[in-house]
């Protein structure tokens, strides 16, 4: 059995990659270099806005199943010229690619996220919620996610609409990262938004692990599913939890940029349907996550 991943070589694809492989999956990737990476057999570099290149690449390899993980994610990125193309035209190009497997993959999984949901609704955020998104990031997650709706009929597709998620890896632009970074380092300060905001964290593992999962159950197969751990935590609780495992302390100073005024101030993702689909699956407490991240 075979995996095509797209952007492997990010923060997610490489957690990606040893889950396929402790199920016995082979991966080859999609990346901008070709560099070798663990658990992986190939890595094409292509850009993924090259429809002729992804055309190539899937005709050759002709995967049972693929997981498309490359997009522009940060939500800040400053070229929305970039987002739009490679968020839009990359999973086009990817779906029109696979129309011309016969037989097609058992599934494709498309990774959406759960900023289409918006911050101007409060609480628990389910599938059903119409999206609300309020910046091009999550514009572009929500014009993907409409792309697949035209492939459907076509291609076994399962949509995944992860909430934040965090480990060893990702980059320090991102809120846990930045924290561990800044009290690794011996900061005595760090600039910070609106500690009062609640947000849903998982591990990355976990979310591997789930979109594993979600990969080999045929049930999965057209719908759109949340994947998170289904609580929400305070920045300021995180804040504590990082420098009580670190025994450190930290000076936090509120950046008046980093708040946003119409921000809404706890919100989480209901993930029954997730569990419905899957099955039982462990979600690695937020203290073990920061604990990995501050040891590694």
């Amino acid at each position: 059995m075979k995996a095509l991943v797209t952007g492997i070589a990010g923060f997610t694809g490489r957690y990606i990659a040893e889950a396929l492989a402790n199920r016995g999956i082979s991966a080859v990737g999609i990346a901008h270099s070709s560099d070798s990476i663990d658990h992986v057999t190939r890595v094409h570099a292509v850009d993924i806005t090259n429809a002729s290149a992804m055309r190539d690449v899937v005709l050759a390899e002709r995967p049972d199943y693929v997981v498309h993980l490359a997009a522009i994610t940060f939500v800040e990125h400053g070229n929305v010229e970039e987002i739009y193309r490679t968020n839009l035209m990359g999973t086009r190009n990817l779906l029109e690619a696979l129309t011309a497997l016969n037989p097609p993959p058992r599934c494709i999984l498309l990774a959406s996220s759960s900023n289409i949901y918006g911050n101007r609704q409060e609480g628990i955020m389910r599938e059903s919620l119409l999206p609300d998104p309020v910046n091009d990031y999550s514009v572009s997650k929500v014009a993907a996610e409409m792309i697949a709706g035209l492939y459907r009929s076509r291609l076994p597709i399962c949509i995944v609409r992860p909430f934040n998620y965090t480990g060893v890896g990702q980059a320090p632009e991102f809120l846990i990262p930045k924290i561990v970074q800044h009290v690794r380092a011996g900061a005595k300060t760090i600039r910070l938004g609106n500690l009062e905001v609640a947000r849903d964290f998982s591990d990355v593992r976990f979310v591997a692990e789930a979109y594993c999962r979600l990969l080999e159950c045929r049930a999965a197969v057209s719908q759109t599913v949340n994947v998170s751990s289904g609580k929400a935590f305070r920045l300021e609780e995180i804040l504590h939890k990082v420098t009580a495992i670190a025994g450190r302390s930290l000076q936090v100073e509120v950046d008046p940029a980093l708040i946003r005024s119409s921000e809404v101030r706890k919100l989480w993702g209901d993930s029954s349907l997730l569990d419905d689909l899957i099955g039982p699956i462990d979600r690695i407490p937020l203290d073990e996550t920061l604990r990995w991240m501050l040891e590694d």
